[in-house]
């Protein structure tokens, strides 16, 4: 498990069973495992209108040109009793992919 913290201040984790899950669809994808990371910690976000509970952070890399220019990740805020009966954050990554986004730079 790695745990990160977002531009916002949010501490967010991602399991190794989630990276596998990422790259049986998109194994091209392994070399960029530190920008995925760097996603989670600078890039922006924006909430699920549907799902209230749910982000999707991006941040465009040109490292992925031609085909790709973003990493995107979706992150699941939610809430855990901790063995003092404290609620505390259990932030994590769901799924990633690459996309290409159009950018009106």
């Amino acid at each position: 498990m790695w745990t990160v913290q977002d531009r916002y201040g949010h501490i967010i984790y991602m399991t190794k069973e989630r990276w596998l899950h990422i790259l049986e669809s998109r194994p091209e994808l392994e070399p960029f495992w530190d920008l995925f990371l760097e996603t989670l910690q600078t890039g922006r976000r924006e909430q699920d209108a549907l799902a209230p509970n749910e982000y999707r952070y991006f941040k465009r890399f040109d490292e992925l040109l031609p085909d790709h220019n973003h990493l995107v990740m979706i992150v699941i805020f939610r809430t855990k009793l901790n063995d003092a009966g404290d609620y505390e954050p259990n932030n994590f990554v769901v799924t990633g992919w690459a996309n290409y986004i159009w950018s009106q730079r």
